[in-house]
């Protein structure tokens, strides 16, 4: 029997193991095949093919509503973390997530969903390219 349902161990234990949400965004869509649907196959073992499945769609829904939601002054010390954690270069990974952002979506992303993360990492991405000091920089 588990102290947990699927998704709180999900996150408590496996996601909370890996630095930066957008890495853990990159980290739940590569769980999925090109149908959309969700493999892992030790949670699959402890619960079930189907309370994993929704879990881990769960937990994809709720990383992209997370990130969509950071601010981009805080996304942006994400993209530090993230892409030291993917071993690269700042720039370099904000431009391999803006390729690809829509691999990053879960299968029925909410309506604007795709568009929205679109923009965050162009705007990211722009930041990047031609940083500007503003009245309040970053501490």
């Amino acid at each position: 029997m588990t102290l947990f349902s699927a998704l709180e161990e999900l996150q408590e234990t496996t996601l909370k193991a890996i630095t930066g949400c957008l890495r853990r965004l990159e980290y739940l869509s590569g769980l999925q095949d090109r149908e959309g649907a969700y493999n892992h196959w030790g949670f699959a073992r402890v619960y079930g093919d189907l309370r994993a499945k929704k879990a881990l769609a769960d937990a994809h829904r709720i990383m992209l509503s997370r990130i969509l939601s950071t601010p981009i002054r805080s996304l942006e010390q994400d993209v530090q973390e993230s892409s030291q954690e993917a071993g690269t270069s700042p720039g370099t990974y904000l431009e391999r997530l803006n390729a690809s952002h829509t691999r990053l979506l879960p299968p029925t992303p909410g309506a604007g969903s795709g568009r929205h993360l679109s923009s965050v990492l162009h705007a990211l991405l722009s930041l990047r390219k031609n940083p500007k000091e503003g009245p309040n920089p970053p501490a």
